[in-house]
C-alpha cells in the first residue's frame, strides 16, 4: 500500500453521526440497509447504503453512533443516492462490523 502524507490524511473528512432511521434495502444487489445518519450542525442528515445485514437489523440501528466519510461525492446505489460512506471492519467471516466511538461524542465530531 502506498504511503500518504499527513496532508493527504487531512483531506479525508471522517465524522461521528447517529443513525436516525434505517430500512431494509431489497433493491440492492447485495443485502444492504438504507441508513439516515444525523451529523448535526452544517452537515445535517445524510443517507447511505450499508452492507451490514449479517450483524445488524434496521430496527436495532436507530440511535447507534457510527463513523463515516462525509466528503466523498454522492454515489447512486440503485434507487438510493448515498451521500456518506459509513465505516466498518470485517469480522473473521468478512462481514462488516461498524466502527463506533467507545464514548458518546457530539454529532459531527471530526476524527483526527
Amino acid at each position: 500500500m502506498a504511503e500518504i502524507t499527513f496532508d493527504d490524511f487531512m483531506k479525508v473528512d471522517i465524522r461521528k453521526g447517529t443513525v436516525t432511521r434505517a430500512e431494509p434495502f431489497p433493491e440492492a444487489r447485495k443485502p444492504a440497509i438504507k441508513l439516515w445518519v444525523d451529523f448535526g450542525g452544517e452537515l445535517g442528515e445524510k443517507k447511505s447504503s450499508a452492507q451490514i445485514t449479517a450483524h445488524y437489523a434496521p430496527e436495532n440501528l436507530v440511535g447507534k453512533e457510527v463513523m463515516a466519510v462525509v466528503n466523498f461525492p454522492p454515489r447512486q446505489i440503485g434507487p438510493v443516492m448515498s451521500e456518506v460512506l459509513v465505516l466498518g471492519v470485517p469480522d473473521p467471516n468478512g462481514e462488516v462490523v461498524l466502527l463506533t466511538p467507545d464514548k458518546s461524542v457530539p454529532n459531527g465530531a471530526r476524527m483526527y
